[in-house]
């Protein structure tokens, strides 16, 4: 996911994502463990679109405050 999309949602919107976001961390490191992980990149890609997420999240609350 792009910055710009991200940028796009609402804050409620970008709340449910990194939920979902979490929810999928947990799922991809649990199958890694029990080596039913196909592509081990997508950790990688998953890691960096919840950073993303939350870097915006935090930028659009300084704003607020």
């Amino acid at each position: 996911m792009k910055s710009q999309e991200i940028r796009d949602l609402s804050p409620q919107e970008l709340e449910d994502r990194i939920a979902e976001l979490e929810e999928e961390m947990f799922r991809l490191r649990l199958q890694n463990q029990t080596g039913q992980l196909e592509n081990p990149l997508r950790i990688r890609m998953a890691r960096r679109d919840l950073a993303r997420c939350k870097t915006i999240r935090n930028e659009v609350a300084r704003r607020g405050a």
